[in-house]
């Protein structure tokens, strides 16, 4: 994190829509950092709970980081393998086109974007394939932010967004000529329940790209050492538990798609994903991502909260984005954790269909 990045996060949260329409305000901040964590393991919280309480848990997590995240990540929030001199950007991108060559996207088709973010995947593929594509949140700020994206992107006719929730989506049956969904389903309390509804708006024949953080067969839930780095990642990424690869997988066939291909992508990088935010990795370029940068971008937050310039919070709702990036790197050197699982699914035509 840069020291523009710190403080952006101090002093330009400016508030949110939350799920209710309310707005999370600099007075909210603490409180509302507070209620989220006390989801997780690492504060007292449990899996059972957090299923239960799905869709507060992920409003709130993406209430709090998604401008922060826009502003130091980018507008597509997922992660991809990168090539050696692919800058992280150039890597998403490049992913981005990947998924649309694989669901074979064409001008004329309608495509679903399921947890779309503010749209950065969504204009990118749109742009790429020519296609129309309806993209679903149920955030409210996130959906607000797309919007105003759209917009400036000149895409307004080519691409809209719906709020609703992916496991009880309000769309029609047999609507979509393809789907994909990036890092959004690995929030749902239930992938078999997620993913059938997937393929109940997805029409006969037709494909549905998942690409999704998992845990790999190395993970030994016997292993304290990794049970501490999956709880870490659940905490930094608002998820209620992560899913392993073969759990992905048979929820896929278990929903009633025919599973065509299925790869963690990250094993084929020819540079780690994290090269340039790992803490352990030094240069000018990334110092700021340095044990150093951390120590420095902790006190430059921590500063500016007891000044009063930023709201109380701050520094927690740092600590948790530093949890994040540690239990992604440490996972991922362990080799327990991927962070592009994919899967292209296809629903099979019925009897008679063509």
């Amino acid at each position: 994190m840069s020291q523009s990045g710190a403080f952006h996060l101090s002093t330009g949260f400016h508030g949110s829509t939350g799920l209710q329409g309310k707005q999370i305000d600099k007075d909210q901040l603490e409180s509302t950092v507070e209620q989220y964590a006390k989801y997780h393991d690492l504060h007292g919280g449990d899996e059972e709970f957090r299923k239960s309480n799905y869709s507060d848990l992920v409003n709130k997590y993406y209430d709090l980081v998604t401008s922060f995240t826009e502003y130091h990540w980018g507008q597509s929030f997922h992660f991809a393998q990168r090539w050696r001199g692919e800058t992280i950007r150039e890597s998403i991108k490049r992913f981005e086109h990947f998924i649309a060559l694989q669901l074979g996207l064409k001008k004329g088709m309608k495509v679903l974007d399921v947890g779309c973010g503010i749209g950065g995947p969504l204009r990118e593929i749109a742009r790429f394939s020519s296609t129309e594509i309806t993209g679903l949140n149920n955030n409210a700020y996130q959906i607000s932010r797309g919007k105003e994206l759209i917009s400036l992107a000149g895409l307004s006719d080519q691409c809209n967004f719906i709020k609703g929730d992916f496991m009880k989506m309000p769309l029609p049956d047999n609507t979509f000529d393809a789907a994909y969904a990036i890092e959004a389903t690995m929030h749902a309390p239930d992938a078999l329940g997620a993913y059938r509804e997937i393929y109940r708006v997805l029409k006969p024949g037709q494909y549905f790209a998942l690409d999704e953080l998992c845990l790999t067969d190395k993970f030994d839930p016997n292993n304290s050492k990794h049970r501490d780095i999956k709880a870490e990642i659940e905490l930094g990424t608002g998820l209620p538990a992560i899913r392993s690869t073969r759990e992905c997988i048979q929820a896929m066939k278990d929903a009633g798609f025919e599973v065509i291909f299925a790869k963690d992508l990250a094993e084929d990088s020819d540079c780690p994903w994290y090269h340039e935010i790992n803490p352990g990795h030094f240069s000018l370029k990334s110092i700021s991502n340095s044990r150093v940068g951390h120590l420095l971008t902790r006190a430059i937050v921590g500063t500016l909260e007891f000044l009063h310039i930023a709201p109380k919070g701050c520094n927690r709702l740092f600590s948790i984005l530093q949890t994040a990036s540690h239990g992604l790197v440490t996972g991922s050197q362990e080799q327990i954790f991927t962070v592009s699982f994919f899967v292209l699914g296809r629903k099979p035509l019925k009897e008679g269909e063509i």
